[in-house]
């Protein structure tokens, strides 16, 4: 005997694509379906920057500075920007931050769905396809002025390797090697990794090499917060490997940051492993 307070689609076995049965059944709860009004100014909307990644052998480190600005004025000093997809994945946001949250949630619950349906795991390439297929839904928010740009990354289960992945607005795909950037401050961050990321960096290392590129982007970078000593906020850091997504606790990823910041004002990478040859009289 059907409800008749639940509509019949919802007790239907349908699509595995949650954003497929959104669109049709109730398209106006997502995200890319709503419009500007006439007169109003996007850049005003607060704007979340500036997101990392890199990898180390069995895994990789995703990390996010925490500052959101409006225009010239820091909306907030403790924004999150790096989320869990599901248990394997990760996905950072940049852009405007209210609708990339949004996104993110539908993200996760695209993910579940699938889950629920098909009884197993989709993909890591599966997962990076259905990211793109909702960035590319949001082109015409994106053409407003409200753009936002994801950076997604995983554990993929069957080669065993940490991988990462970027978009543009329309939803176009690109894996990444070894490290990526994205936001106001990548430019700055991406010169970081070039000079500290090695193919051989424990999963310990990696994470200093992430905030390592998220002090130097904020140091050039005015939209991207640093660590901020005094009110103790630090980067969101997400480790991914074979046992699953992490997140370092914030007195961990304090001490680490206290590291770095105080290594800066001896040597301009920090504290990392001592170079090869270090120490040897030339």
């Amino acid at each position: 005997m059907s409800d008749a307070r639940i509509p019949g689609a919802f007790l239907r076995p349908g699509t595995s694509s949650f954003s497929d049965f959104l669109a049709e059944n109730a398209p106006d709860l997502l995200p890319a379906r709503r419009s500007l009004p006439a007169g109003s100014a996007a850049e005003l909307a607060p704007h979340g920057t500036t997101i990392v990644a890199a990898t180390f052998p069995g895994g990789l480190v995703m990390a996010g500075d925490r500052r959101a600005t409006m225009g010239n004025v820091i909306a907030q000093r403790d924004i999150q920007k790096v989320f869990p997809a599901d248990e394997y994945s990760v996905v950072g946001i940049a852009g405007t931050a209210g609708l990339a949250v949004e996104m993110v949630r539908l993200f996760q619950v695209e993910l579940e769905h699938y889950e629920k349906i098909e009884g197993s795991i989709l993909s890591l390439d599966g997962k990076a396809n259905r990211l793109s297929a909702l960035i590319r839904a949001n082109l015409g928010m994106a053409m407003q002025g409200l753009a936002v740009v994801p950076m997604f990354a995983g554990f993929d289960l069957d080669s065993g390797v940490g991988r990462i992945f970027g978009y543009d607005v329309t939803g176009g795909r690109h894996e990444e090697a070894s490290f990526f950037t994205v936001g106001s401050g990548s430019l700055f961050a991406r010169g970081a990794l070039k000079k500290l990321w090695r193919e051989d960096l424990s999963a310990d290392d990696a994470v200093r090499v992430c905030l390592q590129a998220l002090y130097d982007a904020a140091d050039d970078d005015s939209a991207t917060g640093g660590p901020d000593l005094t009110r103790r906020i630090f980067p969101i850091v997400w480790v991914v490997t074979a046992d699953g997504a992490v997140q370092l606790d914030e007195a961990a990823i304090g001490g680490l940051a206290d590291q770095v910041v105080g290594a800066r004002m001896a040597r301009p990478d920090g504290p990392l492993a001592p170079l090869p040859g270090a120490g040897e009289e030339i």
